[in-house]
């Protein structure tokens, strides 16, 4: 497979992105380099390697959860710009 300006300019086009003259040719030229490096690793015989799960063979000791009340209602209303007695009021975003 090889990179030219047709395909560089479906791909910006999905992203919504516009490149000059000058970016588009380093863009071709760093995605051929690219397809070529993977041309490469097409290369190498992988029939005994096992496939990587995971990066690392530790294992994740997780806590429980605790349920703490670190502050109260009222002192986390003390920060809101607009609040009542038990809310913090927001604008109104969404229109029915």
């Amino acid at each position: 497979m090889k990179i030219d300006n047709e395909t560089v300019d479906k791909m910006a086009h999905l992203a919504r992105l516009e490149f000059d003259n000058e970016a588009k040719k380093e863009i071709i030229k760093d995605m051929n380099n690219m397809l070529a490096f993977i041309d490469k690793l097409n290369e190498l015989d992988t029939s005994n390697v096992e496939p990587l799960i995971y990066m690392s063979d530790e294992v994740n000791n997780m806590r429980n959860d605790e349920v703490k009340q670190e502050i109260t209602q009222h002192e986390g209303l003390k920060n809101a710009p607009q609040h009542d007695s038990d809310y913090i009021k927001v604008p109104k975003v969404i229109n029915k």
